[in-house]
C-alpha cells in the first residue's frame, strides 16, 4: 500500500506548503495531494486558501519522485476542455506523476456550498452534479485522444480518480474513471469498493487495475503496516492511503512519520 500526504490548504501559505512537500518526498512518502477549495468554510480570517492547481504545478517543479494530485477537483470550477489541457500540461511538467482527482463538489448541505455562491455559481442537486462529473470525464478523454489538436498528456494520460461518499459516485468512478476515493473509515467502504470494481468490470475494463484510495488523519496507527486499521484497508484492497496534515505544517513531524513508515 502506498502512503501519501494531503496538505490542507485552509489558511496555509505557499512557502509552508512547499517546505512540507519537500519534507514529504524526503521522508519517503509516495504522493502529495491538496484540496480544491477557494475559501475557508469556517469563515476564519487569515491568509486565505491557495488555489489547488497552481500549487500543484509549482510543486511539480520542486519535487522529483512523488505523485501529485488534487483531492478532488470540483468539476464545476473549471470548464472540462480547459481542465483537459491543464492536466495534460501538468502531466508533462511532472513527467507522468499526476493523479487527476475529480468530484461533484459540495452539496447544498455542506459548508462548501457557500464558496460556490460567493463566485456566482449555483449548487445543483446531487444527480445533476454527479452527471457533470461524467460529462467532464468524457470531454477530457476525448481531448486527450487528440481531438482537434488539443495537447495530449505525456508520457501517458494520468489516471482519473473520482471522489465520492455513496453508491452513485462509486458507480461513476467504476464505469468512467480509473479509481475511487472516499473516507478510510466509511461505514460502507467495502460495499462501495465492490460497487466500483463491479462497474469497472462491467465496462469491459480490468478491475485489478482499478485504483482505490482513501483518506484519514495523519496518525500513528495509519503508519504501521501491522496495525488493525491498516489491515482493514488491506482486506478491502486499498492501494493508496492519503493522510491529512493541517497547517502550519510541522516538517519535523512529517520527517518522524516517514521514519515510522520505514520501521
Amino acid at each position: 500500500m502506498k502512503i501519501d500526504v494531503l496538505l490542507i490548504p485552509m489558511s496555509a501559505r505557499y512557502a509552508d506548503m512547499r517546505a512540507a512537500a519537500l519534507a514529504v518526498e524526503a521522508a519517503g512518502f509516495d504522493g502529495l495531494w491538496t484540496w480544491d477549495h477557494l475559501r475557508d468554510p469556517d469563515g476564519r480570517s487569515g491568509p486565505g486558501v491557495p488555489e489547488a492547481w497552481t500549487v500543484l504545478s509549482a510543486l511539480a517543479e520542486v519535487t522529483q519522485r512523488i505523485t501529485l494530485g488534487p483531492l478532488v477537483l470540483n468539476v464545476a470550477n473549471r470548464h472540462p476542455g480547459v481542465l483537459a489541457n491543464m492536466a495534460a500540461t501538468l502531466q508533462t511538467i511532472s513527467n507522468g506523476r499526476l493523479l487527476l482527482g475529480l468530484g461533484a463538489g459540495g452539496s447544498r448541505r455542506t459548508p462548501y456550498a457557500a464558496e460556490q455562491h460567493a463566485i456566482g455559481q449555483s449548487v445543483d442537486g446531487d444527480a445533476a452534479r454527479a452527471q457533470r462529473v461524467v460529462d467532464a470525464i468524457q470531454v477530457i478523454r476525448k481531448l486527450w485522444a487528440g481531438e482537434s489538436g488539443f495537447l495530449r498528456p505525456q508520457p501517458a494520460p494520468p489516471p482519473i480518480i473520482v471522489g465520492g461518499f455513496g453508491p452513485r459516485m462509486a458507480r461513476i468512478a467504476g464505469r468512467h474513471g480509473d479509481g475511487f476515493n472516499t473516507q478510510a473509515f466509511h461505514p460502507e467502504l467495502a460495499d462501495l469498493v465492490r460497487i466500483a470494481r463491479d462497474e469497472h468490470a462491467a465496462a469491459g475494463r480490468d478491475p485489478a487495475r482499478f485504483i482505490v484510495t482513501v483518506f484519514a488523519g495523519l496518525e500513528a496507527r495509519w503508519l504501521r503496516a501491522d496495525s488493525v486499521a491498516r489491515q482493514m484497508l488491506d482486506r478491502v484492497g486499498v492501494e493508496r492511503l492519503i493522510l491529512l496534515a493541517s497547517p502550519p505544517f510541522d516538517v519535523a513531524a512529517i520527517e518522524q512519520a516517514g521514519r515510522q513508515l520505514l520501521t
